[in-house]
């Protein structure tokens, strides 16, 4: 059997073992293993597998992993966050749909201090979806606008996925951050539209009373979120001047987190013992999942595996955008079954040579990564985010209903994907400004 074989016998194992629901990191690394092990014996596997785990987890870049989490931990439990959505709801009162839409602008201002898309979703599900029931929303939209919104944390700035892809594909994180702020904006605005053209066909989806606020009550409600926009705008101005690396930028809001608890008097053990547990499990599941495809991509490597899949691309003179839309189905059909960071790292050993050959901007890349994968938190059978929702709401809300509302916003989704792949600009340039 030749080394490409071997290659490719690999990768079928192991898309199996995931299907059989073993860990994304376990299969990534066992089957990489086993693989070395056939291709060079078992003293070259031994000396691979005990320097790689190491070799990864020393790379500075990576310090700024925990340090972002311990952030929007610390923001969470610190109820930094419980401001956004009331906030967010006396200002868009007015328009139509106006608490489904504030708890967009609330999950855009949550996912710049968490970086997750699932704390988001499950944060702005405790506060708003129970709000929205209360004002007899229709459930499915309801609850898949709270799902949806959640995905924004894929993309906005600190994101823990263009960070884990900054590093995996060795392009400048803090360029691949403020690439993310545009898509990430434009995102929240194409829900926002949707759900205003939705209330208005159907005004009894969202029937909005006695939301009336005055300027006063909306002026004083900025008085719960300034410290963490005060936090949002430290981190991701710092990074856009350059005044810090994204390595520095997780240290400082992770500092500026603790300091503005501790001035609203809500720093205490307790909290500091969930958040530090809480960033200690995530970034350890984190961990493992890179370092098994740290250690599949070695194997790949060995196997000539990417090479032969861009010389494939280039012999059948193919096109960029051909490439990127063959590489989204693949997202998404990944996606309605795994989780995104454990696709993203199973699939870029494999495109970012055919990328590469293709001439394709890498920062451009990350982000239409990002950007799959959000729809992916989002696809049936297994939507991640609908998930964490349906947890939350019980049997209030069956999994069809949350589903059925998702589709509209899925139909968004694509239009924003549409937008990106045909003006790379809108994700480039203000990264080109910091030039």
């Amino acid at each position: 059997m030749s080394d490409l074989q071997i290659g490719f016998v690999g990768l079928a194992i192991m898309i199996f073992l995931m299907l059989c629901y073993v860990p994304v990191g376990v299969a990534l690394g066992f089957v990489g293993a086993a693989g070395i092990y056939f291709l060079l014996g078992a003293g070259p596997m031994w000396g691979i597998i005990t320097a790689i785990p190491y070799d990864f987890a020393a790379h500075w870049t990576l310090s700024s992993v925990p340090m972002f989490l311990l952030m929007g931990y610390v923001a969470y439990h610190a109820k930094l966050t419980d401001g956004l959505f009331r906030t967010a709801r006396l200002w868009l009162s007015a328009l139509p749909g106006g608490l489904a839409i504030a708890s967009i602008g609330a999950s855009a201002g949550f996912s710049a201090v968490t970086g997750s898309s699932l704390a988001c979703a499950a944060a702005m599900g405790r506060i708003a979806v129970p709000e929205m029931l209360r004002y007899k929303y229709d459930k499915g939209l309801a609850s898949g606008v709270v799902a949806a919104a959640g995905t924004i944390g894929s993309m906005i700035p600190p994101s823990i996925m263009l960070l884990i892809y900054g590093v995996f594909a060795e392009v400048p994180i803090g360029q691949l951050f403020i690439a993310g702020i545009v898509p990430g904006l434009l995102t929240a605005l194409m829900f926002a539209a949707m759900v205003v053209v939705r209330v208005k066909i159907n005004p009894e989806l969202a029937p909005d009373k006695d939301l009336s606020p005055t300027w006063r009550e909306r002026f004083v409600s900025l008085g719960e979120t300034w410290p963490l926009l005060l936090i949002i705008v430290a981190v991701i101005g710092g990074l856009f001047i350059g005044v810090f690396t994204p390595t520095e930028a997780g240290a400082v809001g992770a500092f500026l987190s603790f300091l503005v608890a501790g001035l609203r008097g809500r720093l205490n053990f307790d909290l500091i013992r969930k958040s530090v547990s809480e960033t200690l499990i995530s970034t350890a599941a984190i961990f493992v999942i890179a370092i098994g495809a740290a250690i599949l991509t070695r194997f790949l490597a060995l196997t000539g595996i990417p090479d032969f899949l861009s010389g494939l691309v280039l012999d059948s003179a193919v096109g960029p955008m051909t490439v990127l839309l063959g590489m989204a189905v693949v997202y998404l059909i990944l996606g309605m079954f795994l989780d995104p960071i454990g696709i993203m790292l199973l699939t870029l050993p494999i495109f970012l040579p055919v990328v590469e050959a293709t001439d394709i901007n890498l920062i451009w890349f990350g982000i239409l990564i990002a950007k799959f994968l959000e729809i992916a938190l989002i696809t049936p059978p297994v939507g991640l985010n609908v998930f964490v929702i349906k947890g939350i709401v019980g049997d209030a809300i069956s999994t069809v209903t949350i589903f059925r509302g998702i589709l509209w916003f899925l139909v968004a989704d694509v239009i924003t994907m549409a937008l990106l792949l045909s003006f790379p600009e809108i994700s480039l340039w203000l990264p080109r400004l910091m030039n």
